[in-house]
Formats: C-alpha cells, structure tokens, sequence
C-alpha cells in the first residue's frame, strides 16, 4: 500500500506556518518530543510568515482562502497576546 502525496494547497501552505505556531505557543505536543513548548519568539516569527503571506497574496485568493487566512491569523494572535500576558 502506498500514500499519496496530497495536493499542494494555499489552505496546507498556510496551515504549515499556523501548526509551527501553535506548538510554539503550546497549543499542540511538539511532534519530536511529544511535550508541550512555549516560545514566544518562535510564534511571532510563524505568525509574522502569515501576515507577509496575507499581504503578498491580497486581492488574489478565493473568499475561502482569504477567510481561512484571516481566521488562523486572529486565532493565532489571540493565543499569543494570552501568552504573553502569562509570561
């Protein structure tokens, strides 16, 4: 039995950036170690990736992709503004 390869998607790209970030903020085990980690410079990095992603690609995604980007970016801010207030 073999896997495919998925199609390559705005909607996997994006959420590549939005997985890095929400196991830097701890939102999800870190896949080598299996533990949570927090590192706020990390996250900013990730989600400062999606906000250029957001503002290089303006005017040319579908409504569901633009909705899909918007959605990570506030949820991901909202959990780093959090952390960063814990810290």
């Amino acid at each position: 039995m073999t896997e495919e390869t998925p199609t390559a998607t705005f909607e996997i790209l994006a959420s590549t950036f939005a997985t890095q970030a929400a196991i830097a903020l701890g939102q999800i085990d870190h896949p080598v170690t299996k533990e949570q980690k927090f590192d706020l410079p990390q996250a900013k990095f990730a989600i400062d990736l999606l906000e250029i992603l957001q503002d290089r690609t303006k005017g040319n995604l579908g409504k569901e992709e633009d909705d899909f980007l918007e959605r990570c970016l506030y949820e991901l801010r909202m959990l780093y503004i959090d952390g960063s207030a814990k810290k």
